[in-house]
């Protein structure tokens, strides 16, 4: 009789601050006979960094190597990635796939996770994004009452970008980078450029928040935001 396969754990594990791991990510990782993560080409991982003080010396450690460069990262990458995994998992071993933030938001888990699910068994545990997390450090609240939240890639082209923020009540902006002069011009023809919060490596001891109209463009890295309200929040104060 075949051995049993693995289970494949994508566990989110924050933003960056240690302490909002949850409980759930935290067990399983101790429990894992192996631990995977994403990492440069060269050099550490961020997301191994988080976790760093509870990894066992006896847990085996996989870096699933990508370029950390904007839609650098093939197919071939994450075929390869998968196949790694799939190894193990066909020994019989359980993986956690560390993922920064929360696996199912903008996460190179998600890649894995469709090339692996049809064969294996996978657990997901969420883990506090930086859309929330951004939003906690910097005091703005996201949504209430029937107002609505958006979440938009900045790598947009700038009209759709201009479009989607246009029709949203609230919007986080993310993956700012090199993209944060285009989003800036679109603010201001939507007279909002006053109404935005940056918010840069949120939960880090180097945080950074600011009104994004002080913001230099080329000092943004790719780790930042941008909270923008085009409407006023609700105020059920009185309501009856």
């Amino acid at each position: 009789m075949a051995a049993a396969r693995g289970c494949l754990y994508g566990l989110g594990v924050g933003p960056g601050d240690p302490e909002l791991l949850t409980l759930k990510a935290l067990r399983l990782l101790r429990a894992a006979a192996v631990i995977a993560y994403p990492a440069p080409e060269t050099g550490d991982s961020f997301a191994r960094g988080i976790v760093a003080q509870w990894l066992a010396p006896g847990q085996r450690e996989i870096a699933i190597r990508f370029p950390m460069r904007p839609g650098a990262a093939s197919a071939a990458i994450y075929d390869g990635a998968a196949a790694t995994l799939a190894a193990v998992l066909d020994e019989g071993r359980d993986v956690a796939l560390l993922c920064q933030g929360d696996p199912l938001v903008y996460g190179s888990f998600i890649s894995v996770f469709l090339r692996l699910a049809p064969r294996y068994r996978v657990e997901i545990v969420p883990g506090v994004s930086s859309v929330s997390a951004g939003a906690a450090m910097a005091r703005f609240p996201l949504a209430a009452g029937d107002h609505s939240l958006t979440v938009i890639p900045a790598t947009l082209a700038e009209e759709e970008l201009e479009h989607r923020i246009g029709f949203a009540d609230a919007a986080v902006v993310i993956k700012l980078g090199r993209h944060f002069a285009k989003l800036r011009r679109v603010l201001e023809r939507l007279d909002l450029l006053d109404r935005a919060l940056y918010v840069e490596r949120a939960t880090l001891e180097n945080q950074r928040i600011a009104p994004l109209a002080s913001v230099v463009p080329g000092t943004v890295p790719y780790f930042s935001l941008a909270l923008v309200r085009r409407s006023a929040m609700p105020d059920d104060r009185g309501s009856s």
